[in-house]
């Protein structure tokens, strides 16, 4: 997807309105739009990365970046005494519907075992 046509980088440009929950220079954090939880959030790098596959160099760097950024948005949004899940999907058959590096931080309630 040419990074011209992604929501995401629309909306780390400021070009789509989000309600910003956290920004830096790097990342970006906000509602996800279909919440699973009662805490939903999103957090993205401000530049275009396909997919946590598609990191290398530079991009892997910045992955880890924001699930660092991941957990600080956990901890403001009050998650971590009852604990969060950070998840990052990988293509489509694991549900990734944005082709832009997202991980949804995910709380408010028990979400249960995945195992």
């Amino acid at each position: 997807m040419p990074e011209d046509d992604c929501i995401f980088c629309k909306i780390a440009a400021g070009h789509v309105p989000s309600q910003k929950v956290y920004e830096d220079g790097e990342v970006v954090a906000f509602p996800d739009i279909h919440p699973l939880a009662p805490v939903h959030l999103l957090v993205i790098p401000r530049r275009h990365v396909g997919a946590l596959a598609d990191a290398d160099g530079d991009s892997r760097a910045l992955a880890g970046r924001c699930f660092a950024a991941a957990v600080e948005v956990a901890y403001a949004a009050g998650l971590a005494e009852g604990g969060y899940r950070l998840v990052a999907n990988q293509g489509a058959n694991a549900g990734q519907e944005v082709a832009h590096l997202h991980i949804h931080v995910l709380g408010g309630r028990s979400l249960g075992s995945l195992g």
